[in-house]
């Protein structure tokens, strides 16, 4: 009965640590955004967009396979970037590893 709740515990533990591991699923740059996420985009997400790290993406979905590329300086009429919506594999990553937890 002793190795039920240790393996119970085991896989929730595993689980968390994953999730902080791994960039969110939907990430905006542009703060007004609902998938803005101030603590990811500190740590540094990169992306690998069909095979190739790509520099300029403002937005991307690995659920739903896409990504928004700013075309270089262009702004549209609001001044904000405009962008090119593409689909194909996503694959994000941090570039830094997690900060480290303050003992309080």
């Amino acid at each position: 009965m002793n190795d039920t709740p240790e393996t119970e515990a085991a896989p929730e533990a595993e689980t968390g640590k994953v999730a902080s591991d791994s960039p969110p699923d939907r990430l905006s740059v542009d703060p007004k955004s609902p998938w803005f996420n101030g603590e990811a985009l500190s740590r540094g997400v990169g992306i690998v967009f069909k095979g190739t790290e790509r520099f300029n993406v403002e937005e991307y979905c690995v659920s739903e396979n896409w990504v928004r590329l700013s075309m270089a300086k262009t702004r549209d009429r609001k001044g904000n970037p405009l962008t090119m919506k593409l689909t194909g594999p996503v694959e994000p990553y941090f570039k830094s590893d997690a900060p480290a937890e303050q003992p309080e």
